[in-house]
């Protein structure tokens, strides 16, 4: 199978070590595309949740995948709040692999800053034994939701996905959403960067975001839990890959990587 080339890939929220973890999916996906560039935006390793008796072979295969990778070409890993246990050791660098907290990028002029998000969650900041049960309690829902597909896919009917039933029903939830996206573009703003890139919310998503004091381009990658979700950056242009569909491309072009920064 003939490998599609990109100039920058972009992965969030894969939790390995979960049950919910899509790694069979994720492992297609990354045998099927060849980067130049890639940045893992948290929560990569599920450290929070993770059991010495639970990590399949696929879990394996997918870090053995990146790791490959690091080998020939920059692989930037950012904590998230599930792999915070890393944040002791960042920053560090082990050839082409760097463990960082947070990434600029200088694209043709254009900044551009990754990180996870996690930082604007108040019950990972404050609360984080709650956040630990929101945590478990996500991971128990998408296992019942997968043996629930599972009946489903075997008498013919569509899937479903009980957590996006619940994010888009309840408007707290909806509302927190849409509250991490403006909190991310005013300090991207405020600090002058032209995009901000982020994960944690597990929700893929692109779009401008403007305020009295400017405009900012937000990007999310998603999750490999549900949404199956990727950012691609190739030709001069972003596109949002979802697994098993056709790409979804970004609202706006933006130029090719020259330099980077990271801390």
């Amino acid at each position: 199978m003939k490998k599609r080339e990109l100039d920058l890939l972009v992965l969030s929220d894969l939790h390995l070590g979960t049950y919910g973890c899509r790694a069979k999916e994720l492992l297609e996906y990354l045998r099927s595309v060849r980067p130049r560039m890639v940045v893992l935006n948290g929560d990569i390793i599920d450290i929070w949740q993770f059991k010495k008796r639970y990590f399949p072979k696929a879990h394996m295969q997918v870090l053995k995948r990146l790791l490959k990778l690091a080998a020939k070409v920059p692989v930037y890993y950012i904590t998230g709040n599930h792999d915070e246990a890393l944040r002791r050791y960042s920053p560090s660098r082990l050839g082409n692999l760097h463990l960082v907290d947070k990434l600029e990028l200088i694209l043709d002029g254009e900044r551009y800053w990754f990180f996870h998000g996690d930082i604007f969650d108040t019950s990972v900041t404050t609360a984080k034994w709650l956040a630990k049960l929101g945590g478990w309690g996500y991971d128990l829902l998408i296992r019942t939701n997968n043996v629930v597909n599972r009946v489903l896919e075997m008498t013919g009917r569509p899937r479903m996905s009980f957590s996006k039933k619940i994010k888009n029903s309840v408007k707290r939830a909806v509302k927190y959403i849409n509250d991490f996206e403006a909190t991310a573009a005013e300090i991207a703003i405020h600090d002058g960067h032209d995009h901000v890139v982020c994960g944690h919310i597990h929700q893929p998503g692109s779009r401008m975001i403007s305020t009295e004091k400017g405009s900012v381009h937000y990007m999310n990658s998603g999750d490999w839990v549900e949404h199956m979700s990727a950012l691609e950056y190739q030709g001069g242009r972003w596109r949002i890959y979802v697994h098993g569909t056709d790409h979804v491309p970004v609202e706006r072009p933006v130029p090719a990587i020259t330099s980077a920064v990271f801390a």
